[in-house]
């Protein structure tokens, strides 16, 4: 028997990475996945390598080797139509829908008055306004549920502590520090939880873009922003960021919502 048995999450940025992480973990833990990734580059100023089709497929046998369903489908969060659509669909294949994790989002790199317009505005349309439509997308079956359910915004360090270099992605991890309050005013009425988390540098391909170094080679005073305070450990597991998915998503969190978890060795403390 798993902790999520028979519930169902919706999970955007699936394909791999932290993502497919906390589909594993809550498929593992008996939940069926409703999932989407845009498998494509979606910033030609993002340095690292982006999710693939190929990558979606490995998501799904992953989930389904731990036991659990899976509809996943290739979708754009800045379209609201299609995040709409795969709810629907994945609603109507495994009946529910209990838990939602905004997690799509990119990364890279700029001082604010070198970005170009569509820089600036990619980044925001997908981190912030692309959780906004996930939410949008999902809630609405929730409420008709009345079952309550946990939605899990994914923010970042960068939500509570600015950072030099990424003042729009800054920007928009403050915004969803602003949506989730919202969120979980709006929603307490209908017993739907609302929390974000703040990761700080995670082992993927996003957290271990080269493009950062080459910002703090150029700009080695803005080292000093960055840091943390347990020092034995610099970065995180994808595991470490699923703990506290799997602590916000169940019944022992049953009493938080509009809080912000940090999940960053100290980092918005230094």
């Amino acid at each position: 028997m798993g902790q999520f048995d028979g519930k169902v999450a919706f999970i955007t940025g699936v394909a791999r990475s932290q993502g497919r992480n906390h589909a594993i973990r809550l498929a593992r833990e008996g939940a069926n996945i409703i999932g989407v990734d845009i498998c494509a580059r979606v910033s030609e100023d993002s340095g690292y390598v982006h999710a693939t089709p190929e990558d979606l497929v490995v998501t799904r046998e992953l989930i389904e080797a731990e036991g659990g369903k899976a509809l996943l489908e290739v979708a754009d969060v800045r379209d609201s139509a299609a995040l709409a659509d795969v709810v629907q669909r994945g609603v109507a294949q495994f009946g529910r829908l209990d838990i939602v994790i905004a997690n799509a989002g990119i990364c890279n790199w700029n001082r604010f008055w070198e970005m170009s317009d569509d820089q600036w505005s990619t980044l925001i349309d997908v981190n912030l306004t692309g959780a906004w439509k996930t939410l949008k997308a999902a809630v609405p079956t929730m409420i008709e549920a009345n079952n309550g359910g946990s939605i899990i915004v994914v923010s970042s360090v960068a939500g509570i502590k600015s950072l030099p270099g990424q003042a729009h992605y800054s920007a928009a991890k403050h915004g969803l520090v602003g949506l989730t309050k919202s969120a979980a005013i709006e929603l307490g009425e209908f017993k739907i939880r609302v929390n974000s988390i703040h990761p700080y540098g995670v082992n993927t391909p996003m957290g271990l873009d080269n493009d950062a170094l080459a910002m703090f080679q150029k700009h080695p005073r803005y080292l000093a922003s960055f840091g943390s305070i347990l020092t034995d450990s610099p970065i995180a597991a994808e595991d470490d960021i699923t703990e506290a998915i799997l602590y916000l998503a169940g019944d022992g969190a049953r009493m938080v919502t509009g809080t912000q978890l940090s999940i960053d060795m100290g980092a918005t403390k230094v």
